[in-house]
């Protein structure tokens, strides 16, 4: 049994992370500022091995008070993804950076780091397009750029392992439908059509229960991984814009999908992602793109008249 922080625990990810932990014997302390009014995490509150702080993780006194009480830091508060950022940068320097930064400073050589950071800092591979662990990195929005300058600090720490997510999807009990494929499938389903830039730029994706998955996987076997950076998506959603949109369609019939030829994507990220340093250790991804989209194509309607969304 570990005593895990985890800042964010409330988001996206951590509203399915956190009571994993706990059911697997972990004490967790959540610091959240809820500024989603989201009301994930609720059905913990007395659990004698939950803990919530509900306030900002750029309160540097309030982390110091919990730093000290916990073997591992699972730093998730962030303003996540490039729109988010783009619309917020102050905001999102402040978090993702800066209130991160500071974190650092205040761990002690012997509390693991497990931190997320993102495949988007490959910007786009090599002639091939292709990126693992060695690639060099080319951030091209404020979000990667920031989450590359982070993951240099970590390297300096004692104890740490930096996780290089892919575009994470699928239902969440904090759900976002601005990240890209969820907007794509409640595109399919509210909208019945898509306008699509630049449909062939590649990108990496990965189910968000298999980001807690790979979570778990490194707190069991952090003497292994420890000190190391891992790319974590799913390996066979290699896949193009245009091609996600024809797997939804698969689904969802009437989903008409229109490329538009004389615009640029905002985002001009363009990559395919090696995950095989983390598959080689054991790690396993659990939900495949079909069975993911179908999950979305079904549960989404729980969803589609709440405004859940970071922008």
């Amino acid at each position: 049994m570990s005593k895990i922080l985890v800042t964010g625990g409330a988001g996206y990810i951590g509203s399915i992370l956190v009571p994993q932990l706990i059911n697997e014997g972990h004490q967790v302390t959540v610091i959240d500022n809820y500024m989603y009014k989201q009301s994930s995490l609720s059905e913990l509150v007395l659990n004698k091995k939950f803990k919530l702080e509900i306030g900002d993780v750029r309160d540097l006194e309030l982390i110091k008070k919990h730093l000290s009480l916990n073997d591992i830091i699972i730093p998730l508060a962030a303003i996540v993804g490039a729109p988010a950022c783009k619309k917020n940068p102050i905001e999102a320097t402040s978090i993702n950076k800066e209130s991160i930064l500071k974190l650092f400073k205040s761990v002690n050589s012997n509390q693991l780091v497990i931190m997320p950071t993102t495949n988007s800092a490959y910007g786009s591979g090599n002639e091939n397009n292709y990126c693992d662990e060695e690639s060099p990195l080319n951030p091209l929005s404020l979000y990667a750029k920031d989450k590359v300058l982070v993951e240099q600090e970590l390297t300096q720490l004692n104890n740490w392992i930096s996780f290089r997510l892919a575009t994470v999807f699928g239902l969440s009990p904090r759900m976002r439908l601005d990240l890209l494929v969820n907007n794509f499938v409640y595109r399919a389903l509210i909208d019945k059509f898509i306008v699509l830039f630049e449909g062939h730029f590649k990108r990496n994706y990965i189910h968000v229960r298999d980001v807690t998955n790979a979570f778990k996987f490194a707190i069991d076997n952090s003497d292994k991984m420890n000190n190391n950076v891992f790319n974590v998506g799913l390996s066979e959603a290699n896949i193009s814009k245009m091609e996600l949109c024809n797997e939804i369609r698969k689904l969802v019939p009437d989903f008409v999908i229109k490329e538009e030829e004389f615009t640029k994507d905002p985002d001009q990220r363009n990559y395919i992602v090696s995950n095989r340093k983390i598959e080689n250790l054991g790690f396993k991804t659990q939900i495949n793109l079909e069975n993911g989209l179908q999950e979305l194509v079904t549960g989404i309607e729980i969803f589609k008249n709440f405004p859940h969304t970071n922008l």
